[in-house]
């Protein structure tokens, strides 16, 4: 699928996505000025507490962007408010310096004068100081405008949405065209922007002001969301990065509202795991699908050791009723590890399960990620339950099938539903000594939400023991390989197994 038809089938996410990144850039750099400019100011009397403040911006400015949004994620949590507090502290440095400086540069004459013709300290800087040094202060904002508008795009790691989304859901499909639309995006985003702001340098300060004031009134009627329909209460639905959570996400809200009065917003590739539990816990989002063998080893810590899939079902529903978490009851298809090689690589060597790969595994170069290689469901399982050995290349996730396909490896760590196991024509190896756990999606909830809602636990329930591994993966492949709308084939798979009315 080419750009342009990529761009085609997520035109309805790019908009919203854009509007995310622009309201998060220009949010982030008007707290940065309203901090910047008034502590410049204020320094411009104190020269060695001044040197001491633009070394501790310039201080923050050295620390990693990911490792400072993840700092923030156990003191503010997730969402805007941490990618927020984190551009403001890289966006400080240069309207800080900028600002000050243009202070510095007044002539002391100029000040002097001003002085014997009487004027006080707030005269002085609204006749000519602020005039004088605009073109320094104009100079930070560009400065900072730009930077916060191409790092924003790492707010999608933080649930915080924005032109992120696209990269990290194209990293994670391996989908360039994804990509090349959430980078060339954020770059335009922060040309048209920097053209915007030196256009304003040339303007009077008056000009300026109103411009800036105007900007900052559209910034907040953006945010602002008018309240549905008072007979149709409103919920939110999450979804992790990829197709597959954005297929369920939509069945679960065609459901939802066929057969009730609620009404359902999407947040699709909201982010990873940790993001998710978290939004559900602090009220961000009120439903996400989430994976039987995922709650046991993530969320509980004791995890289980069976691989019967009711078994690790009731252990995760048990143990989040503790946590006062409702969850439902998991569909039929199990997304879980395996191990796939090329349908020619099977044929030839004659393997169908993973103890087939004892005999060749000296001609064996697998690629797994981090996790799996160190995991006891793992690499560590397949050399303690099936007694294998063999080169591995840590890679990340949405590398490995590239890596498969081009023979730089020639086994693979998959998952049972990835649309590109019938992509590539791949052979999934039969888990013949039942190493892989069960991973079966379900909504889950918190408790006051059912509550609230009782009517939803029967109509998610429709979806108990539906769906095969086979319409999983077709679903997953019409979506990532076809471009098909997500809501176009949940809606489509509803209506063909009588779930939803045609």
């Amino acid at each position: 699928m080419n750009l342009f038809q990529t761009f085609q089938s997520q035109s309805g996410n790019f908009g919203r996505a854009l509007l995310e990144h622009i309201q998060i850039s220009l949010l982030s750099l008007f707290v940065a000025i309203l901090i910047a400019v008034p502590l410049a100011l204020l320094l411009r009397r104190f020269p060695k507490t001044a040197e001491f403040f633009l070394q501790l911006t310039g201080i923050f400015q050295t620390i990693p962007s990911l490792a400072l949004l993840g700092l923030m994620i156990p003191l503010v949590g997730i969402g805007t408010l941490p990618a927020v507090i984190a551009l403001v502290v890289y966006a400080l440095f240069p309207i800080l310096q900028t600002t000050y400086t243009g202070l510095s540069q007044i002539d002391p004459s100029l000040e002097e004068a001003a002085t014997a013709f009487g004027m006080n300290r707030r005269e002085k800087l609204a006749k000519f100081e602020i005039a004088i040094s605009l073109p320094f202060i104009m100079a930070g904002i560009r400065t900072s405008g730009i930077m916060i508008i191409g790092t924003a795009t790492l707010a999608a790691l933080i649930g915080a949405g924005g032109l992120g989304n696209f990269i990290l859901l194209g990293i994670n499909t391996n989908d360039f065209n994804l990509i090349i639309i959430g980078a060339l995006s954020s770059a335009l985003l922060a040309i048209l922007f920097s053209l915007g702001l030196r256009v304003l340098e040339k303007a009077r300060l008056r000009t300026i002001i109103v411009s800036l004031s105007a900007l900052l009134l559209v910034l907040f009627g953006s945010f602002y969301q008018a309240a549905g329909n008072g007979n149709h209460p409103q919920i939110t639905i999450a979804g992790k990065l990829g197709s597959e959570p954005n297929i369920l996400i939509n069945m679960y809200k065609d459901l939802i509202e066929e057969n009730s009065t609620v009404r359902v917003t999407l947040k699709p590739n909201f982010g990873d795991t940790t993001f998710l539990w978290n939004a559900l816990n602090s009220n961000k989002i009120d439903i996400y699908p989430e994976y039987t063998g995922t709650v046991t080893t993530t969320f509980l810590k004791t995890g289980t050791t069976s691989t019967n899939p009711e078994t690790v079902y009731n252990a995760a529903k048990t143990g989040l009723k503790k946590k006062n978490l409702t969850y439902l009851a998991p569909m039929a298809f199990q997304d879980t590890f395996a191990l796939a090689v090329s349908s020619d690589f099977a044929k030839k060597n004659g393997l169908t399960t993973i103890s087939d790969l004892a005999k060749v595994q000296n001609q064996l170069t697998a690629g797994f990620d981090v996790e799996f290689n160190s995991r006891a469901d793992g690499y560590h399982g397949l050399q303690s339950k099936y007694g294998l050995n063999f080169t591995v290349k840590m890679m990340q996730t949405s590398l490995i099938y590239s890596a498969l396909n081009t023979h730089a490896i020639n086994l693979a760590e998959v998952y049972s539903t990835d649309s590109q196991i019938k992509q590539y024509n791949l052979t999934v190896l039969k888990d013949d000594k039942a190493l892989f756990p069960p991973y079966q999606a379900a909504p889950l909830m918190k408790d006051a939400l059912l509550k609230k809602y009782p009517q939803l636990q029967p109509i998610l329930n429709k979806l108990a023991g539906k769906t095969t591994e086979a319409d999983m993966q077709q679903m997953n492949y019409d979506v990532a390989v076809k471009g098909q709308d997500a809501a176009v084939v949940a809606k489509n798979y509803l209506q063909k197994e009588g779930l939803l009315k045609k």
